[in-house]
């Protein structure tokens, strides 16, 4: 599957907003350490994963995305089922096990 980086506010709105499948979105910083540190255990995750999507946003590309949805530190992971953030699962800090958990809580 892979993370695929979403570029523009129209496709932030295409593949997660109007999503019927369930998406993890990681708001990263390409300075961000952590952010950096992460990256390929989300990858493997979203290998792992099927029937989940899995994005990445610039903050910095598409801060008016990131500023819409409240995003203050980095990375944080956000998850949306049919469109709508799962806030319960939103995740800030590079924590795996709190990640892959939320993945499965999302497949539930």
């Amino acid at each position: 599957m892979g993370v695929t980086e979403i570029k523009t506010p129209a496709e932030f709105q295409e593949k997660v907003v109007d999503s019927k499948e369930p998406v993890v979105v990681d708001f990263f910083a390409t300075w961000c350490g952590p952010c950096r540190i992460i990256a390929p255990t989300i990858e493997k995750f979203s290998n792992e994963n099927q029937g989940v999507k899995f994005y990445k946003v610039d903050i910095e590309e598409l801060s008016t995305v990131a500023a819409d949805l409240g995003i203050a530190s980095m990375p944080t992971f956000v998850f949306f089922k049919d469109g709508q953030i799962k806030d319960e699962l939103t995740v800030r800090g590079a924590i795996p096990p709190s990640i892959e958990k939320n993945v499965k809580a999302l497949l539930a």
